[in-house]
């Protein structure tokens, strides 16, 4: 316990990061425009990390009662506590009220981690995939890791096919996964390096739950780009973004077997790469329809605060001060 306090009190001595005044003018003028008066409380969290907030998802295959402890003696509590349509009793989630971030295990070969820290809203895609024992799924751009992980603590799928396209992104995908998950497990896991606009073709029709977790501009990470001609060149390749995710979705939905769930999430605010986007990919299959989740989005509305006015089908989790968490969209399609 002591050894925490320590490892807590030596990041909050950590200089801050710097805002990068070019994305944020960029976000300024966007999302003045698509959130209206919202976005002056959500810039205030995203632009202050010092009141950002970090769950702490329990690894069921490396339990700790003196971890659950520690958690409750530091103000945690379990989080997803609402009558959800789907929250496995293994999924163990703490989060609290107030900032901070609990320290990080450091990964070490043969020994698995107890926990992962992550933004407690990347867990509502797992939440709304409902992934049961036996399943096939496919997580198709699937680095860091934490929502394949978080799948793992839900079921132990039939097959998991784990990818990611990035060199290095794959790579930490697979680190991930070797800290936090035992043999023989680990051995049903499929890790791969493919084009995830080319996985429907290659695997047609293969899977019952495909989470498309698409890549795009980072809200939180990208307002603190350290090199500004990094953040000018990502603001300029933002506009190619909606067409790859569009790619992505129609290889997920190939992938697919027809009865089956897809869940698209981002992390990003953006209208086009969020709702615009599946849109687009709705007007454009026909095999395809939109599924309810607003059950979900009310059994967690104490712990998020969710954008109005948004579709059934989709939510979009907005970072306000004492929840911190999000950006997160999410919209579930099926298969007919």
């Amino acid at each position: 316990f002591l050894l925490f306090l320590k490892l807590e009190n030596k990041t909050k001595g950590k200089p801050q990061k710097q805002i990068c005044q070019v994305v944020l003018d960029h976000f300024e003028k966007q999302y003045t425009t698509e959130l209206g008066h919202t976005w002056t409380s959500v810039r205030d969290v995203l632009t202050y990390p010092l009141c950002w907030q970090y769950a702490i998802l329990l690894n069921k295959f490396s339990q700790s009662s003196e971890l659950e402890n520690t958690l409750g003696v530091k103000g945690y509590h379990p989080a997803f506590q609402g009558p959800l349509p789907y929250l496995p009793a293994l999924l163990k989630c703490y989060i609290r009220r107030t900032p901070g971030r609990f320290p990080a295990q450091k990964h070490q070969a043969g020994k698995l981690k107890e926990y992962y820290l992550l933004n407690a809203a990347s867990l509502l895609p797992v939440l709304a995939l409902e992934v049961k024992d036996g399943e096939d799924v496919l997580d198709l751009c699937a680095a860091p890791g934490g929502k394949s992980i978080a799948i793992l603590q839900c079921a132990y799928p039939g097959n998991f096919h784990c990818n990611e396209y990035d060199d290095s992104r794959s790579r930490w995908l697979k680190q991930t996964i070797e800290s936090f998950i035992p043999y023989p497990l680990i051995n049903l896991i499929t890790v791969s390096k493919l084009d995830g606009r080319q996985i429907g073709d290659l695997k047609p029709e293969l899977y019952e739950k495909v989470l498309v977790d698409a890549p795009c501009s980072n809200d939180r990470s990208w307002l603190f780009s350290s090199d500004i001609q990094q953040a000018t060149l990502r603001l300029m390749q933002r506009k190619e973004l909606p067409s790859l995710q569009f790619q992505l979705l129609r290889s997920a939905i190939k992938a697919l077997r027809p009865g089956g769930s897809l869940v698209y999430s981002t992390c990003t605010l953006s209208r086009a790469e969020n709702s615009d986007v599946i849109n687009l990919f709705l007007n454009s299959c026909s095999n395809v329809m939109p599924v309810d989740i607003s059950g979900m989005a009310r059994a967690v509305s104490q712990e998020f605060t969710f954008l109005s006015g948004m579709q059934q089908h989709e939510l979009l989790v907005l970072p306000q001060k004492g929840r911190a968490w999000g950006p997160m969209y999410v919209a579930k399609l099926k298969k007919m």
